[in-house]
């Protein structure tokens, strides 16, 4: 596909991105901006493929989709001069690799402001850019970000049950939306005054970063909470509530809220009831009691009964949505959250989330699935002035591969 057959939508239409990242982290954050409008260029090694194409066809339509795929030996002398070329014109760079990697390669920032002042350079990695040196180097998965950000250590069951990794991939998007924010933050700056940035963007510190009152009460008062499932240390509620056919989440607070539950079951008259409740807390035996009832009074009940009752009675709920309920529910039909493409490369319709956030004024748009591998590398390289001996030649030396 040319950049000229592009649909234009979107805030971010006329905002060119290359991205050098795999599997995840890196490419979510191009994948926001494909989704938006901007012309997202994603490399592949001519070498081999990127391994999320390995966890599904659908998987990778999602994660891929309005993206053009063109292959790309960037290590190597030619392949350098192709990748400044490309930055020329480029607003954005993203690249996911070991810290160091591409200095080790010969391609430092400045080289590449060298090449383009205004670039704004985002480095994805599993542990900086920087700091010492025996991490810096260090491979990362998901879950090896989970464990070293600390957030492994306060999700699970309690001991001596192991630790929990949040799933699927959770390390991996929060900090595709860390880079997606902070590229954009830098870009606004880089128009207004023709310099570029560089960020530096880790998987465990932006697990750190939404660990909310867990973290500072344990950096400023040594407590390390234990891993209690989905029970809150403060208060008595489970939380999710087994009905008669399946889960729900349960969440009471507020003085109102409560007294409608206490009415609910009877229970308004009883002494320990006549003062009013506004949290539901583990000091408090009345709360235990209330939070015990709910308890049974939830597996007497199907999920809807639960649902339709406590809403009315302005109780925070939800059944815990399987993948089929979703399917089902009108809420998510209403709101098309769960849409279809047209996946060209596998001939067929392919469900998957719609694009979110929702934009009023200008929507996101949805015109194609993850491509096929090397699918749009020689119309990216005509664009950038290549002749067809010249294209001849790079395939030849194995410098891309269509």
């Amino acid at each position: 596909m040319k950049s000229t057959e592009m649909p234009v939508f979107g805030n971010l239409s006329g905002l060119k991105v290359i991205s050098s990242s795999s599997v995840i982290a890196g490419p979510f954050i191009c994948g926001l901006f494909a989704e938006q409008g901007a012309d997202v260029v994603q490399i592949e090694s001519p070498k081999i493929s990127d391994m999320l194409r390995k966890l599904g066809d659908e998987f990778w339509s999602a994660e891929r989709r309005n993206q053009r795929m063109m292959t790309l030996d960037i290590p190597s002398q030619e392949g350098r001069q192709v990748l400044f070329r490309m930055v020329k014109d480029a607003h954005i760079l993203v690249e996911s690799s070991k810290g160091g990697t591409w200095k080790k390669w010969g391609i430092t920032d400045e080289v590449l402001w060298e090449h383009n002042p205004a670039l704004v350079i985002v480095h994805v990695s599993g542990f900086g850019q920087s700091g010492d040196p025996a991490y810096v180097n260090r491979p990362a998965f998901d879950p090896v970000a989970q464990s070293f950000s600390g957030i492994a250590s306060i999700n699970g069951m309690p001991e001596p049950n192991p630790p929990y990794f949040l799933k699927p991939f959770t390390g991996d998007y929060v900090t595709g939306l860390m880079g997606a924010w902070a590229a954009l933050a830098a870009y606004i700056k880089a128009k207004e005054t023709g310099v570029g940035e560089s960020i530096d963007v880790s998987q465990y510190e932006s697990l750190l970063r939404i660990q909310g009152n867990y973290l500072s009460n344990g950096v400023n008062k040594g407590i390390q909470p234990p891993r209690m499932g989905n029970e809150d240390p403060n208060n008595p509620r489970k939380g999710s509530e087994r009905c008669k056919d399946g889960w729900c989440y349960v969440s009471a607070g507020g003085a109102g809220t409560i007294a409608g539950l206490i009415k609910l079951f009877g229970m308004e008259n009883e002494p320990e009831f006549r003062e009013p409740l506004q949290i539901l807390s583990r000091k408090n035996p009345a709360a235990v009691r209330l939070t015990e009832k709910l308890s049974e009074w939830c597996a007497e009940h199907t999920v809807d009964e639960v649902e339709s009752t406590l809403g009315k009675l302005g109780v925070a709920c939800s059944r815990i949505m399987t993948y089929k309920d979703m399917l089902e529910n009108s809420h998510y039909a209403a709101r098309d959250s769960i849409t279809e493409w047209e996946d060209q490369r596998l001939g067929r319709q392919v469900k998957g989330t719609n694009a979110f956030p929702c934009f009023k004024v200008h929507p996101s748009r949805i015109f194609r699935g993850g491509a096929a591998y090397g699918e749009d590398t020689l119309d990216v390289m005509h664009e950038l002035g290549y002749s067809q001996e010249e294209i001849d030649r790079l395939l030849g030396e194995g410098v891309i591969k269509d």
